[in-house]
């Protein structure tokens, strides 16, 4: 856990966010995701975050296989990948969010085989009869490496919020970590995030230290 710095004009917190997501391929093209994780974003308090998605990729560049083709997650390697999922978000003494998630991935290779990827998402929220909605667009960058036969590829990330509640852009994010696979089914990405919140006064500086363990299963052709 990262030390709280005390600052006159923001309040500034630290914490660790633990998250597990287990990945099926059905086909080449086809796979479900189930997401167990904890998570505090866009100024609200701590909560879990639990549920499945449905994924389809679709459009297989020959670049970005060369660039991702000792990466786990195959979806890398397409153009495109559309996913729909739901959310339960538990929140102790309030009734749950109701969350619906959808978000397509733009991947596009870029000179040095870097991997750049746009991702564009809604979260559309139900609580208590009430709606709400996020519209969160991030860039990644990563650059997988060779080191002998080993694989890690570290990656940076910007992440920028548009907030119906206070109808403004009132968070920014800024991600850095690295992939760590192990085997053909189990990787980790420990990471740090930078998270500025403005939507209320005083503002929120959120330094978070977040360990992600993705498993995957089933079979996807190359």
């Amino acid at each position: 856990m990262i030390a709280a710095l005390p600052s006159p004009a923001s309040a500034q917190t630290g914490e660790t966010l633990p998250e597990v997501d287990a990945y099926y391929n059905f086909n080449p093209d086809l796979r479900v995701q189930f997401q167990v994780k904890e998570t505090r974003e866009g100024g609200d308090p701590t909560t879990a975050e639990i549920g499945p998605s449905i994924q389809l990729y679709l459009k297989k560049l020959g670049k970005l296989s060369e660039i991702t083709s000792f990466d786990l997650d195959k979806s890398k390697s397409q153009l495109v990948l559309f996913s729909v999922g739901y959310r339960i978000l538990p929140t102790p003494g309030e009734a749950p969010t109701n969350r619906l998630e959808p978000y397509v991935i733009l991947n596009l290779p870029s000179p040095g085989k870097l991997l750049l990827s746009d991702r564009n998402r809604a979260d559309l929220d139900w609580q208590n009869g009430a709606f709400s909605w996020h519209y969160r667009n991030l860039i990644n960058v990563e650059r997988p490496l060779t080191i002998r036969n080993y694989h890690p590829s570290p990656y940076i990330s910007a992440e920028v919020w548009y907030t119906s509640q206070y109808q403004k852009w009132s968070t920014t994010s800024l991600f850095a970590g690295c992939l760590f696979p192990f085997g053909a089914h189990l990787e980790f990405n420990p990471y740090y995030e930078h998270q500025n919140n403005t939507g209320k006064g005083p503002n929120q500086q959120l330094n978070q230290l977040g360990l992600m363990l993705n498993l995957w299963f089933g079979r996807s052709k190359d």
